[in-house]
């Protein structure tokens, strides 16, 4: 099996990366895509619901727990103190797909695009020391770049550079 394309979404927070993230994943799905995506969080999450039995059977300590109805399935891997998995790890685990668009991982050495906002909580651009950052889209003017820059809100073409970037082929019909 071949390796999955993937494209990045980087930038600090508040910089626009879920907006844009959502954005593209509806507008490759649009064009007939198959996409998953994979998002990095710096802080403890939970996507379950207390009291769920979903929640109590983690709590009560089992390793994974898998909710399955006929809509969709979740797996929730509990670390109890084991190492995040690496990015090939979770990578790895994803069904074949057209597209993987990444959120967050900005230290990954994949083709990426920087997300900036002038309000965002880090103004202090990526792209000068990551090689991996081919493009910039942003919601203000980005005087000194020598990289291409998008408007922020400009989906279209931000996918018609991921799709080319990556080698997207038109999807099977």
């Amino acid at each position: 099996m071949t390796a999955p394309k993937i494209f990045g979404i980087a930038g600090w927070k508040n910089s626009g990366k879920t907006g844009l993230a959502v954005r593209l994943v509806a507008e490759f799905t649009r064009r007939g895509y198959r996409i998953s995506t994979m998002k990095h969080a710096h802080h403890d999450f939970d996507i379950d619901k207390v009291g769920a039995d979903s929640f109590r059977h983690r709590e009560a300590g089992a390793h994974e727990v898998a909710l399955v109805s006929g809509t969709r399935y979740a797996i929730m891997h509990e670390m109890r103190g084991a190492p995040e998995p690496s990015f090939e790890e979770i990578l790895a685990r994803l069904a074949p797909c057209d597209l993987v668009l990444i959120e967050g991982y900005k230290r990954e050495p994949i083709p990426k695009i920087e997300a900036r906002r002038l309000d965002a909580a880090n103004r202090e651009p990526l792209a000068p020391q990551d090689p991996h950052i081919l493009a910039i889209a942003a919601d203000h003017l980005v005087g000194d770049a020598t990289l291409p820059v998008f408007d922020l809100d400009d989906t279209m073409a931000i996918a018609n550079f991921i799709a080319t970037t990556v080698d997207l082929q038109p999807p099977q019909t």
